[in-house]
C-alpha cells in the first residue's frame, strides 16, 4: 500500500485528500488499525479516540516524507529540552541524524525524490482532486514565482484555460508583467521539443556504451588502483622511518627536538597520502553516479521514444522545471541536462 501511495502521488497526481479517499473507499485499514487488527499489537494511538480506523491527509504527508521506505534510518528528530524541564521539543532537520541503506528498501531513491520535489513545489491540486499536469513545473522567467492557471471564454463561449505569473495576478501589476500563455501553446511546444529531444537518440544503444564505455572505465579504474597501492607503500615506508626515529633518538643519532620535528613532519606526509587515497575513493563514486545518473537519463527517453501526448508521468520523469517568458517563449530545463 505504501508503493501504491508513491505512485499514486506521482504516476495519477493524486492529491494527499484525494489518496485518503482512495484508501477509505478500498476499505483499507490505516496504519494505527493495521497494527491492532492485523498484527493484534497493543499499539495506542493518542489522536484516535473512537476505533475509526479511515485515513486522513497528514498519515498520507507522513508517509510521503518518511525516508525509511528508502531504507535509511533518522533519529534525532525530538529531545528533551533539558534535564530539568522535559517538555520534549523538536530538533532542526539538518540536526538530524541519518544513516543510508540500513534495511532492504520497498521505494526506490528516484521515486521518493519525485515526491520530495513535488513537495518543494507549488502543487495545489485541482477542484477533482488531481494535480495539474503542470503543477510545480512552471515559473515566470522574470521574478520566478509560480505560474497561476485561469479559465477564459472566449466570443464564441468557448473556454480555453491559460497560465499568467502569479506576482501580477496576486501581488501587483508594477511587479510583474502578465507572461500569459495558453495551455495547448504550452503543450504543443512541450511535446515537439521532447520529440526533438528523442530524434537526437537515434541509436540509444551505441550512445549508451559512448556514455558508459566499459574498456575505459576499465583502465581508469586499474590506474587508479595501482596509484592507490603506490601510495599505500609510501605511507607503510613512512611509518617505518617513524619506528626508527625512536631508536635514533635513544642512541642520540638525533636530538629530541630533531626527533619530534621529523615525527611531526612524517605524520603530516602521511595524513596527506591518505586524503589522497579517500580522494581517490570518492572520485570514483561519483563518476559512477554520473553514469548512474546518465544511465537512467537515455532509459527514460527510451520508454518515452514514441510520445505523441503528454501526461503529468513524462512531464516530471523528463522535465526539473519550465520558465515562460512575456514573449511566449519557453524555457525547458529537463532533468540529467
Amino acid at each position: 500500500m505504501v508503493r501504491k501511495i508513491f505512485e499514486w502521488k506521482v504516476n495519477d497526481g493524486l492529491g494527499n485528500v484525494s489518496i485518503c479517499h482512495r484508501l477509505n473507499d478500498m476499505g483499507i485499514l490505516n496504519p494505527t488499525g493495521y497494527k491492532k487488527k492485523k498484527l493484534n499489537q497493543k499499539y495506542n494511538n493518542s489522536g484516535i479516540i473512537t476505533e475509526d480506523y479511515s485515513w486522513c491527509p497528514s498519515t498520507i504527508r507522513n508517509i510521503l516524507k518518511n525516508d525509511i521506505y528508502i531504507g535509511n534510518i533518522t533519529q534525532g528528530k525530538r529531545r528533551v529540552k533539558s534535564y530539568k524541564i522535559h517538555k520534549v521539543e523538536q530538533v532542526p532537520e539538518n540536526e538530524w541524524i541519518t544513516v543510508e541503506n540500513m534495511h532492504e528498501p520497498i521505494i526506490d531513491k528516484e521515486l521518493f525524490e519525485r515526491v520530495q520535489h513535488m513537495k518543494r513545489n507549488d502543487t495545489r491540486v485541482q477542484k477533482n482532486g488531481t494535480l495539474s499536469m503542470w503543477a510545480g513545473i512552471l515559473k515566470c522567467a522574470d521574478c520566478g514565482r509560480a505560474m497561476h492557471k485561469k479559465y477564459c471564454k472566449n466570443k464564441s463561449g468557448k473556454i480555453y484555460e491559460y497560465y499568467i505569473c502569479g506576482t501580477y495576478r496576486k501581488k501587483s501589476n508594477k511587479l510583474c508583467t502578465k507572461h500569459t500563455l495558453k495551455v495547448e501553446e504550452l503543450e504543443k511546444v512541450v511535446l515537439q521539443t521532447i520529440q526533438l529531444q528523442i530524434e537526437e537518440f537515434v541509436n540509444i544503444e551505441k550512445l549508451l556504451e559512448q556514455v558508459n564505455p566499459s574498456s575505459a572505465k576499465k583502465l581508469k579504474n586499474e590506474n587508479r588502483e595501482n596509484i592507490k597501492k603506490d601510495k599505500s607503500k609510501e605511507i607503510e615506508k613512512l611509518n617505518n622511518l617513524k619506528k626508527g626515529l625512536y631508536e635514533d633518538w635513544k642512541n642520540k643519532y638525533i636530538t629530541k627536538d630533531e626527533y619530534l620535528e621529523y615525527k611531526q613532519k612524517y605524520q603530516q606526509d602521511i595524513e596527506k597520502i591518505k586524503e589522497i587515497i579517500t580522494n581517490l575513493d570518492t572520485q570514483k563514486e561519483s563518476e559512477k553516479e554520473v553514469i548512474n545518473q546518465n544511465n537512467l537519463w537515455i532509459e527514460n527517453f527510451k520508454l518515452n521514444k514514441n510520445i505523441d501526448k503528454l501526461d503529468r508521468d513524462i512531464v516530471t520523469e523528463l522535465i526539473d522545471y519550465i520558465e515562460i517568458h512575456e514573449n511566449k517563449r519557453v524555457s525547458i530545463h529537463f532533468k540529467f541536462a
